[in-house]
């Protein structure tokens, strides 16, 4: 079967699955509604897995196939790629390949560091690109919001709670009551990330069919994302060298019943979604929690006995819109599985997360002897960046219990 005709299989069934929930709708749900329901939701996952291995595939292909173009169709005459032109030269040949007057451009452009130690500010047109890289890592940056800044220096964001506040009702010729906002601040500071040291053989940066530029944002975006993902998922915060995580800064809507150290019901989650005041309960209210979880909450049950999980449409690029209780969902796999204590279903408006990145990234060449007797130059990126929930009231937790 071939990725169009996966494609079209998984819409099959997943219009198949719709309309089996649809007809189910009051009445009792049979034994032969769940084997065909488990059956349907079984092959979706398998060929969502089959798909994610051909895009990968596909992915790689289509990198290679740019890279290839752009080399052909590149010009390094045209003012507007030297930038990048002086980038990948660089990255290949580091301090000594660069020229007299390409240094001068590069001290306009990019703001060189300290360049006995071969390190200079990222180009801001590939900061920027880095960042929209870690934006679509699998996680918090999805769904929380994005704020740039020109330096990291300490920042108090500020916060109002104003849910509780009412107006009134008063008789002729009296004065109104008075009701000053609360106002408070909540710390985004950011924390030095680094790539650690990427090590790159000679024959590699000798290369030319090879997209250098590429090979090393990868690398640090892989890195630095699945780092900075579970600080924001679960970093300690307040007095710790750690950004405050969202499952950490939020609080506890739900706790299990004795026994469900792994396990979760459809009670809990309606209790969990009443948790929230219902001023939150927008359309950008999300579901966060771990694959493995995922796994459970997809054979959870309604009253009736029917499926609350509905697999949804999309694609390979979009992604598919797969709803629990009619909410969307967000896969994170850095929110604790379920288990004993276990804050493992997170539940709100993500949106109240804020992720901090201060700008530029630095990126240093090393070719000291320690490299160079292995056959290697190695590269490192710094970045520095923060997180919190600026409003502890958006986001509530379903904590699985004791024992």
């Amino acid at each position: 079967m071939d990725i169009q005709e996966m494609r079209g299989r998984r819409n099959h069934l997943m219009a198949q699955t719709k309309e089996l929930l649809d007809k189910s709708k009051g009445n009792q749900w049979t034994a032969e509604n769940q084997t065909q329901y488990d059956g349907a939701v079984n092959e979706i996952s398998d060929i969502d897995s089959r798909l994610a291995r051909h895009q990968q595939m596909l992915d790689l292909a289509a990198e290679k196939n740019f890279g290839d173009a752009a080399k052909k169709n590149f010009d390094d005459k045209d003012p507007k790629n030297t930038v990048k032109v002086l980038h990948n030269k660089w990255l290949r040949g580091g301090d000594n390949a660069i020229t007299a007057e390409e240094w001068q451009v590069i001290r306009n452009t990019m703001s060189t560091t300290t360049t006995t130690e071969g390190g200079y500010t990222v180009p801001v047109e590939l900061s920027s690109l880095l960042i929209e890289k870690l934006k679509g890592y699998v996680g918090v940056r999805q769904v929380a919001q994005s704020l740039v800044t020109a330096t990291g220096a300490q920042l108090s964001y500020p916060t109002s709670d104003g849910t509780s506040e009412i107006g009134e009702i008063i008789a002729e010729n009296t004065t109104a009551t008075a009701q000053d906002p609360v106002f408070g601040t909540v710390a985004l500071n950011v924390w030095k990330y680094s790539s650690k040291i990427i090590a790159v053989p000679f024959e590699l940066l000798q290369d030319t069919t090879i997209d250098m530029e590429a090979f090393i944002n990868n690398r640090i975006r892989d890195r630095l994302g699945r780092i900075q993902n579970t600080h924001f998922t679960v970093g300690a915060g307040s007095g710790s060298s750690q950004p405050n995580g969202l499952i950490t800064a939020s609080s506890v809507g739900k706790v299990g019943a004795t026994t469900q150290t792994t396990t979760i019901t459809y009670d809990d989650l309606i209790d969990l979604i009443d948790s929230l005041d219902y001023i939150y309960q927008t359309t950008s209210c999300k579901w966060m929690f771990a694959q493995s979880s995922r796994k459970v909450l997809r054979k959870i049950k309604d009253t009736t006995g029917r499926p609350i999980w509905a697999p949804g449409e999309g694609n390979l690029i979009d992604g598919f819109s797969e709803s629990l209780l009619g909410f969307g969902i967000q896969l994170n796999n850095d929110v604790p599985a379920m288990a004993a204590n276990a804050k493992s279903v997170a539940f709100g408006d993500f949106s109240k997360y804020i992720v901090r990145d201060a700008a530029p990234v630095s990126l240093f060449r090393f070719t000291d002897s320690a490299y160079t007797k292995l056959g290697q130059v190695g590269f490192l990126a710094w970045q520095r960046s923060g997180g919190n929930l600026i409003d502890v009231n958006a986001v509530k937790l379903y904590q699985n219990a004791a024992s």
